[in-house]
């Protein structure tokens, strides 16, 4: 995170007994900001299907609070997971997937046991 600052300043009569200018104007802290690069992702929600258009108009809503252009992208994988959601209740039965937290474990097939041979040959 960014840490804002400000140096205040008073604007009335007077004022120039009271503030010093740019000496010692480093400021206070007013707030955090996030600092992201163009082309990263903001928010991501996930949602059954049947509450989708629900999720497109909270997003969309959201943008509005948000400086600069957003867009938003609906993808079809199951939660956060690089597998949709055919492939993972798929894999899921044949127990070729586990489930880490909010992202799946692909468990391969160990394969024929002549190709380990030959790399552990040489």
């Amino acid at each position: 995170f960014h840490v804002l600052r400000i140096n205040k300043l008073l604007w009335c009569a007077g004022a120039d007994r009271l503030q010093t200018g740019m000496r010692g104007a480093f400021g206070k802290p007013k707030g955090t900001v996030a600092r992201v690069n163009s082309g990263e992702c903001l928010l991501s929600i996930r949602c059954k299907e049947q509450h989708e258009a629900a999720a497109i108009e909270a997003l969309r809503r959201a943008m509005m609070k948000f400086p600069g252009r957003q867009k938003i992208h609906s993808r079809k994988h199951w939660g956060f997971t690089k597998f949709d959601r055919a492939t993972y209740e798929e894999w899921r039965a044949c127990k070729k997937l586990i489930p880490a937290g909010a992202q799946a474990k692909y468990i391969s097939d160990p394969g024929p046991l002549s190709a380990g041979k030959k790399i552990h040959a040489a």
